[in-house]
């Protein structure tokens, strides 16, 4: 390849270029090759490759169209000239950046088309007149803008760098009523609410170190002594890049602010009872949403009995959830409380309005309250309570106690009223939670009062145990039952009732006291029984299923005493003899009751002698099931631990079953066990080695 550096150009040697003080580059050939560059080019420019297209010699520039320009000059010889234009590549001095050169285009003479390109750096002229246009344009700007503020906005006020004002200003003082000598320094931020003095201080010194605007909201107290929100913008002013100034104001958005506040409390509140069906968790949440949006401390209660009250009786309620922001003590969440006649709570709940009293802090009123929240109050140096009912189809179902303490403002009015309605929205959930909660405690009662303690009889001993489910609040329709016939032989029975709710529990009573008349009826064998009681079950409860496991315990004679048994798709009863071994009474499984009359194939019964001090156990699945494991498993699990307390009490017995089997905790459980007396009256009360 020739070095075109060595040849003419229209008589000129490109040599006579190389010191020149501009840059200097010839592009040679209708493929617009790189073909010379001077001293000045080189320095600037860095090493671009010689013969190579000058597109890719430059790739890096970002200015495409300068190419075009070149090949128009190529195409009709006109020279272009252009001044203080941007050039954006790579530069070997500084890296890669943009600066402006003023350069020129213009046709050689000869018979290969050839380009002369000569510029000048001309960044450093350009960086001194913008940095002047733009100071005289930030002055007119700024003169601009401190017109319109001083129009727009309530607070204009003018700092130094440090952030100190440099000159009174009447908006703060007329909303203030904070004088030059108290506002300058520091002073202003004793202006703002206590509890938002440090963090703004903090925001505020972060923007002077930073230089960039400062946005923020804080409370200012005002001449009538309240407070409102204020939201502040403050930007620096700059003369030659350094900050001279600050400018800032302040506006009054108190109105769009609780606009704001209401409707984040409100979507809190639907959230809380959208996301839960439980009563007292949704409950738990609507306090949790309370504080610290709108008080220091909430209780809310429940009123179980209010509906039947006695006039002048004693208002019991139930403590069900409690807050309180994390630097005051908090109440128990649980708990029962009860309100003289005369109290003011039980006032706010017959007249089903809100009692709402401002007092001094650490004093709150006496008799309103109980004792135990009194002395919250005044522990938490309280200045304001309301106690505001709950109103649910029409009747009082709750009361939400709500305090707030310390310096902050007192509960307004606008405060109660965005109770109100936080709650109001929340109607329908509560309604269903309160509904469901209220037919959850029927189920409950009824359930334990068909949980009869096991009847003493001569010679025998019955132990019966429940427990229901830690991990649901639901009603589960497990029952035991047991009595004395005529004939004095002891019946033991134990079933489950399809379901979780208040119609599985009074399907187990009705089986329970069918199954009673059932076996006081006529003197049979536990099959027919079972029998008979699925028959009654088709009229009685047609929609119901059920399993059950019935026993009959007498006295056989010379024989000892024997076990006549039937089971109807329940777990088999387990018999346990005193030296540890373990039987399963599987010999008379019948199908699940509920499944129509089976006429043609009677239920099955089996009878065994019972050895003595052996233990007869009857429990439900719950004892026994876990989820994705064979009942296989869950009942060999039983005989293993039934066999190592053979020889316990028999209360004992029951207890270290409910503690060393692994239930799965997601079902109630029930059992009731039988021991027959040892032979020659030994007693059982050593537990196996």
């Amino acid at each position: 390849m020739v070095d075109d550096r060595q040849e003419g150009d229209g008589g000129i040697a490109p040599e006579a270029f190389d010191a020149a003080p501009v840059t200097v580059a010839v592009i040679r050939g209708p493929e617009r090759r790189l073909a010379y560059t001077n001293l000045a080019f080189r320095a600037t420019f860095g090493e671009r490759p010689i013969g190579e297209p000058v597109r890719h010699a430059f790739r890096d520039l970002v200015q495409h169209d300068y190419f075009d320009l070149l090949d128009r000059v190529l195409a009709d010889g006109e020279p272009v000239t252009l001044a203080e234009a941007p050039v954006s590549l790579f530069f070997p001095d500084t890296g890669y950046e943009q600066r402006f050169f003023s350069f020129s285009l213009t046709r050689l003479p000869g018979d290969e088309p050839a380009v002369l390109a000569v510029g000048v750096d001309v960044s450093g002229s350009v960086d001194t007149a913008r940095r002047a246009d733009a100071a005289d344009e930030q002055r007119r700007a700024l003169r601009r803008f401190q017109s319109l503020i001083r129009v727009s906005a309530e607070i204009v006020w003018v700092t130094d760098p440090a952030g100190d004002p440099v000159e009174p200003s009447p908006g703060w003082e007329r909303v203030t009523g904070q004088s030059w000598e108290r506002f300058r320094g520091r002073g202003w931020q004793q202006a703002l609410h206590p509890e938002d003095r440090e963090e703004t201080a903090r925001s505020w010194e972060r923007a002077l170190a930073q230089a960039r605007p400062w946005r923020y909201v804080y409370r200012l107290r005002t001449v009538e002594g309240d407070y409102r929100h204020f939201q502040v913008n403050a930007a620096p002013v700059y003369e030659n890049g350094v900050v001279v100034e600050w400018v800032g104001t302040c506006t009054d958005i108190e109105q769009e602010w609780r606009r704001e506040h209401r409707r984040r409390l409100l979507d809190g509140a639907a959230a809380a009872t959208a996301e839960r069906t439980g009563l007292r968790e949704m409950l738990g949440a609507l306090a949790d949403v309370l504080v610290p949006a709108l008080a220091d401390g909430c209780g809310i209660h429940l009123l179980p009995d209010y509906i039947d009250r006695p006039a002048g009786a004693p208002l019991l309620t139930e403590r069900v959830a409690t807050a309180a922001r994390p630097d005051l003590p908090r109440q128990p969440p649980f708990g029962r409380e009860w309100y003289a006649a005369d109290s003011g709570f039980t006032r706010a709940v017959q007249r089903s309005r809100p009692l709402h009293h401002t007092f001094p802090p650490g004093r709150p009123p006496a008799g309103m309250l109980p004792q135990g929240t009194t002395e919250w109050l005044a522990a938490a140096n309280a200045n304001s309570v309301v106690l505001m009912p709950v109103t649910v189809d029409g009747t009082v179902a709750a009361v939400v106690t709500a305090a707030v303490c310390g310096e902050r403002e007192p509960l307004s009015r606008e405060d109660v009223d965005l109770m109100r309605q936080m709650f109001d929205h929340a109607h329908d959930a509560l309604s269903s939670a309160i509904e469901y909660h209220r037919t959850q405690r029927v189920a409950l009662a009824l359930q334990h009062s068909l949980l009869a303690e096991p009847p003493v009889v001569p010679g025998l001993e019955i132990a019966a145990r429940y427990r229901a489910s830690p991990a649901t609040a639901e009603v589960g329709g497990d029952w035991y039952d047991s009595f004395v016939l005529p004939d004095g032989a002891a019946v033991l029975a134990i079933g489950d009732a399809t379901g979780h709710d208040l119609a599985a529990t009074v399907a187990m009573s009705q089986l329970r006291n069918i199954l009673r008349s059932l076996i006081v009826d006529r003197q049979e064998c536990p099959g027919d029984v079972l029998r008979r009681l699925n028959i009654a079950m088709e009229t009685l409860i047609p929609e119901g299923s059920a399993t059950c496991a019935l026993v009959r315990v007498a006295d056989g004679g010379p024989d000892g005493m024997r076990l006549d048994y039937a089971v109807a798709g329940h777990p088999p009863p387990v018999l346990v003899c005193p030296d540890g071994s373990v039987d399963l009474l599987e010999d008379a499984a019948n199908p699940l009751l509920g499944l129509g009359p089976l006429f043609d194939e009677p239920y099955h019964s089996a009878q065994v002698r019972l050895p003595p001090g052996c233990t007869v156990l009857l429990y439900t699945d719950g004892l026994v099931e876990r989820p994705g494991e064979h009942l296989d498993k869950g009942l060999e699990r039983l005989c293993e631990q039934a066999g190592r307390f053979a020889r316990r009490p028999l209360p004992a017995f029951c207890d270290g079953l409910l503690t060393r089997l692994p239930t799965a905790g997601i079902d109630d459980l029930a059992m009731i066990a039988l021991r027959v007396p040892p032979a020659g009256g030994e007693a059982i009360g050593a537990a196996r080695p």
